[in-house]
């Protein structure tokens, strides 16, 4: 668990995440593309480390589809988080 913890715990790390909840199947390159547009200055090699942190922490998955790779992401690992510290809304407002 503190490999996801250490995964989002990075402003740009939670961006790819929420790229790769949004469009499913991103490669590197339409990665690189969408934080620029967002304003993100990482290089391509920043990102790639960004990437590598993620898959670590079982968030993303990546597949070889011929000489490009394709990301996803998992959130399952969030679910142990969930998991632990679960709330309900209608109990803390009593």
């Amino acid at each position: 668990m503190a490999d996801v913890y250490r995964a989002l715990a990075d402003p740009t790390r939670r961006r790819i995440l929420d790229l790769l909840v949004q469009r499913d199947g991103v490669t590197l390159f339409e990665i690189c593309s969408v934080l620029t547009e967002a304003g993100t200055e990482s290089s391509r090699q920043a990102i790639s480390q960004h990437l590598s942190v993620l898959e670590e922490s079982g968030l993303v998955h990546a597949t070889k589809v011929g000489r490009t790779k394709v990301h996803r992401a998992d959130t399952e690992p969030l679910r142990e988080i969930t998991e632990r510290w679960p709330v309900d809304r209608k109990e803390t407002q009593s």
